[in-house]
């Protein structure tokens, strides 16, 4: 039998806090058919830069095999496009299109409709507190 119960493990919690996060922003994103991650790199590329694959995958939090499977599907709906890179053909750039712009805005409502639930919830000093715990623990823990 284990001594400690797993909720009382910080990694099970922050889990936990994630899956609720995720369950609760598919349900604000409801008929879109797009996903979380999809609404994280159009969020990316919508500054209109485009960026490599590799540069969008550390910026949208996925491995490179799940961003190359929701890029496809991006792809085959025409809010990203995909080229080559002028100088190296390894390299493959990821830009948005100007329906992929008008998608990550109505998205955005929905999230940031989401993210304001949430903070009703915790009240806004406490939603502070946890962005600057969770920006600490993301700075300490990063590999040096």
């Amino acid at each position: 039998m284990p001594e400690q119960d797993i909720a009382h493990y910080l990694s099970y919690l922050l889990a936990s806090a994630h899956r609720r996060m995720r369950i609760g922003l598919s349900n604000s994103l409801g008929d879109e058919d797009f996903t979380e991650e999809h609404w994280r790199i159009l969020h990316v590329l919508s500054d209109g830069q485009g960026h490599s694959m590799g540069q969008l995958a550390e910026l949208a939090l996925l491995n490179g095999p799940a961003l190359t499977k929701n890029i496809d599907k991006l792809v085959s709906r025409s809010v990203v496009q995909r080229a080559a890179d002028d100088f190296d053909n390894r390299r493959v750039w990821v830009f948005i299109s100007d329906l992929g712009l008008e998608v990550v805005a109505r998205l955005k409502e929905r999230v940031d409709a989401h993210h304001e639930t949430i903070e009703s919830a915790l009240g806004p000093r406490k939603t502070l507190q946890l962005k600057k715990l969770l920006e600490s623990l993301i700075a300490e823990s990063a590999p040096k």
